[in-house]
């Protein structure tokens, strides 16, 4: 592992750039926790079809999530201060343009623009934290910090979201990120140092990122696509095809790569390759659950923006109270026992939803559910990643941890356009009846099925792949990265 070029940073200054960070942070999370809730004002204004809808979220997350570890790496190579700063700007002229959209075209591929940002951001922007802070309780306390304002942030997201859609329009839940982004590039030359990693050789696979983000968006596609055509269509048969040669391609590549985006060998370790598995179901979990739930409240229960973000507020806090309950447990009875019992209260929590009825109340038939799944994502969430980072060697953390917040996003994208087309299939051919919200409510009932199954199969593997005991040397560092990733999924 190559060594890091860093300058000493005085005691007061290194947390002034903690703030910095942090801002920078926030405006993420606040930005994707914002976006759920306009959804279905952003539907009616800009005429989505309802199977086109989760493009909005799934644009963002598959180039987020395809650029991530090229993000990293450029950041290494580049500067991660450059990078960091690169990332803002993108990210704030995206979101002007995401809130000038005027189709449904061009929300899509400005939302997709600010994915690239997001990506270039987020690993320079931990990459900075790492190298200011020592290893130990400094670093320790930054990460809580970090934590700390996601968990906020994720929680000021759904309120804020619903009363500026309430209030103003749901352009404003994209053009809330320009002034923080103003303002913390403007800040950033003097409180940040430039960094970069001595490595032997300063190449990126351009080809890898190239052919792994176009096959997972043209999946995505693909899965979009079946909702309408049907998947014995022969285009969704082209496009499924033409997907899995582009990511065979990635393989091929990433084995022959002087300088691979993801070396394969690093799947050789059971218990990382199994957490990255279970990643893509918890991933796949969490983004389709709040959009379906989004869909519901507003839909078929008719509430007002305002109000399903408040709804809302009941899962977050969950998480934020229950993450640091998880990480105790983890501690004390290690990683196996809580990651599968995390992802069983997951299922207990989305076979509440497959209850759901068309007239249903927010206290009697969504409470229970939302504060059982918080605290299963809770306790998924932190061995999920501990387990990631077992038997790592210090050469390739960097590449585990990117890795596992690639496979929560792209399972995110990749499961909310396939329960989508589930949820939109079988609410048109399900339960016959001549109201809309039962039929609605028939296909979100389906969907919730399908996730439980996935949250018992996450179980399984968890049970049969992870290793009992966690190391201690990775235990404290990703239980407060995970913070940042539990509320960025859930919101």
């Amino acid at each position: 592992m190559g060594r890091t070029a860093n300058h000493p940073v005085s005691e007061n200054r290194r947390w002034l750039a903690l703030a910095v960070i942090v801002a920078a942070q926030f405006m993420v999370v606040l930005d994707i926790a914002i976006v759920n809730v306009a959804l279905p004002t952003i539907k009616t204004d800009l005429h989505f079809p309802e199977a086109s809808l989760q493009w909005v979220i799934s644009a963002y997350a598959i180039v987020f999530g395809g650029f991530l570890l090229l993000g990293g790496r450029l950041a290494d190579i580049l500067g991660r201060r450059r990078l960091f700063v690169a990332g803002l700007a993108l990210f704030s002229a995206s979101s002007i343009l995401c809130g000038l959209a005027w189709s449904e075209g061009s929300l899509i591929a400005f939302r997709a623009l600010q994915g690239l940002g997001g990506a270039l951001l987020a690993p320079a922007a931990l990459s900075m934290l790492m190298t200011t802070f020592r290893e130990g309780r400094d670093r320790n306390l930054a990460l809580g910090i970090w934590g700390a304002a996601s968990g906020s942030g994720g929680a000021a997201g759904v309120l804020l979201g619903g009363v500026l859609t309430s209030y103003l329009s749901w352009s404003w839940v994209f053009f809330i990120n320009v002034p923080v982004g103003v303002a913390v590039i403007a800040v950033t030359p003097w409180l940040l140092r430039e960094s970069r990693s001595e490595l032997p050789h300063r190449h990126f696979d351009v080809a890898g990122a190239t052919t792994v983000t176009a096959g997972l968006m043209l999946l995505v596609y693909a899965l979009t696509r079946a909702a309408e055509s049907g998947w014995g269509n022969t285009t969704t048969i082209g496009l499924l095809a033409g997907s899995a040669l582009l990511i065979a391609a990635f393989v091929g590549i990433e084995r022959r790569s002087a300088a691979p985006l993801l070396p394969l060998r690093i799947f050789r370790q059971r218990t990382l390759a199994a957490a990255n598995g279970i990643a893509l179901f918890v991933g796949a979990i969490a983004f389709a659950e709040f959009f379906m739930l989004t869909l519901y409240m507003q839909q078929v229960l008719h509430y007002s923006a305002l109000q399903t973000g408040v709804g809302f507020v009941a899962i977050t806090l969950t998480i934020v109270v229950f993450s640091n309950v998880g990480q105790t447990l983890v501690t004390r009875i290690g990683v196996r026992p809580v990651l599968a019992s995390g992802l069983l209260l997951a299922a207990v929590g989305l076979a509440l939803l497959t209850q759901l009825p068309a007239h249903g109340h927010y206290f009697q038939d969504l409470f229970p559910a939302l504060v059982v799944s918080g605290i299963g994502m809770a306790f998924t969430f932190v061995p999920m990643t501990i387990a990631a980072l077992t038997g790592v060697t210090g050469a390739d953390a960097g590449i585990a941890s990117g890795l596992i917040n690639t496979t929560r996003q792209i399972g995110g994208a990749v499961g909310l356009a396939a329960v989508s087309t589930i949820a939109a299939t079988s609410g048109s051919h399900g339960v016959a009846t001549s109201l809309a919200g039962a039929d609605l409510t028939h296909g979100f009932r389906t969907a919730f099925a399908v996730l439980t199954g996935l949250a018992l199969i996450g179980v399984a593997v968890a049970v049969k792949f992870i290793a009992s005991p966690p190391r201690p040397a990775v235990v404290a560092t990703p239980f407060q990265t995970d913070v940042i990733d539990t509320i960025e999924e859930a919101a």
